[in-house]
This record gives C-alpha cells, structure tokens and sequence, in this order.
C-alpha cells in the first residue's frame, strides 16, 4: 500500500514541525518495545498507515554493508571502517524533527558514561551541512554524524529505507567489535521512539562494560525527564 497524498502531508507536517535548540526539554513521546523486520517486502507505520521498505534486510547477527555515508566534510565514509570499536548506530528519517530531535539527545546526554567506551552515531538523510548546523545548537559533540543524503545506498543496503518518503526508517543497532549486528530495533511506529535503554544496555554487554551505577527508571514506558 503506498501513502496517499492526504497521509504524505500529514507526515510532512509531523516531521518538520520541531527544531533543535540550545536548551532541550524532554517530551513524554512514547516508546515502542518490538521491532520491526527491515527489508523489501516489510512495512513500518506513520500513525497507523503502512509505508513500504525498500532494501536487503539487515537482521541481528548480519554484518554491517559497506554503504558509503557522508560526513561533515563531505568525505564519504562506510561504517564498516569502524571496525574494532562497539558502536550504537541510532538511525532517525530527519534531525528537523521532535521525535528526532529527541532520540539523538538521549543517545547523546543519557547514554551515563557508554560514550567513554562506545562510539555514539547518528545516520539520517539531512545534508551534512545541516546536521553540523544541529549538532552545534543542540550542543552535542560526543556524537558522530553521518549522511545518507547522496542517494539513500545505506538505507538499501540495510533494508530501512522508506522509499516513497526518501526518508530512513527509525531505528537503532549496536555493532561489535567485528562489524557484526548484535542488536536491532526497527520501529514499528515512525512517530514513536526507540527504546533506548535497551540499546544502550546491550551496548555495555557487548563492550563488556559492568551495569551503570544507577539505573533510569523506564517502567512507564515513555522516555521523560531532565539530565
């Protein structure tokens, strides 16, 4: 089923009405638990209506595709090259946007000392120009960011490319040492969040680091609160 006009507005809308700024607040977004499965043949949802993926499915387990992504010099770069680091690959469809917007804030402000070991990336299909722009008023600098504005090849190599909207679906994965997918959520429901948490637990697993010295509340399932 493709989205119809009335559906692509109402989705343009959604996502191009927040922005980046200085000082974030935390909205009660809620947080969705299962995944998705990426790939052609597979659907995420904008609100409840189907959009199709388009792509090779990437599954836990799967190595990383050597797809070229651009970063804040233009240079084009593949993840694969990351090898020898754990990574958390926090993929959004637009930076330009307040589910967005907040799922970068918390990989970056709420990750509670993963950064030190971790390699914290963002991949969406904002130019690089603009996710420079981003980054310097969110004030993040403990994130990597990386384009997929050229034409889309890492969202068809892994199969989360929502090809009608040219946008990327939401999603996270922690990657090892090896470039292999340890953990993977693709979200049913654009407009909802990933459970973070999760991947950041998975994330100390992986790097073999020991649990957080507290731990964040995450019973209500919403993703909430200050710094």
């Amino acid at each position: 089923m493709k989205p119809t006009s009335s559906m692509t507005l109402a989705f343009t809308i959604f996502f191009l009405a927040g922005c980046a700024g200085s000082s974030f607040t935390y909205k009660d977004f809620p947080v969705s638990k299962g995944s998705a499965a990426a790939g052609a043949g597979n659907t995420v949802a904008f609100r409840g209506s189907p959009l199709q993926l388009e792509g090779n499915p990437i599954k836990v387990g799967d190595t990383l595709r050597d797809a070229k992504l651009a970063g804040g010099d233009l240079k084009l770069v593949s993840l694969t090259e990351g090898k020898g680091k754990v990574r958390i690959i926090s993929i959004v469809p637009s930076l330009d946007t307040k589910v967005c917007e907040q799922q970068t804030h918390y990989l970056s402000e709420k990750n509670r000392g993963l950064d030190r070991d971790v390699q914290l990336i963002t991949v969406s299909v904002d130019t690089p120009f603009a996710q420079k722009r981003f980054a310097e008023e969110a004030n993040i600098r403990n994130v990597t960011f990386l384009s997929d504005y050229r034409g889309g090849d890492f969202g068809r190599a892994h199969g989360l490319l929502v090809s009608d909207l040219h946008l990327l679906a939401r999603s996270v994965m922690v990657v090892d040492k090896d470039n292999m997918v340890r953990y993977l959520q693709v979200v049913p429901e654009l407009a909802s969040m990933p459970d973070m948490e999760q991947a950041f637990e998975e994330a100390r697993k992986v790097a073999g680091l020991p649990p957080p010295a507290s731990a964040m509340p995450s019973s209500s399932g919403s993703m909430v609160g200050g710094y």
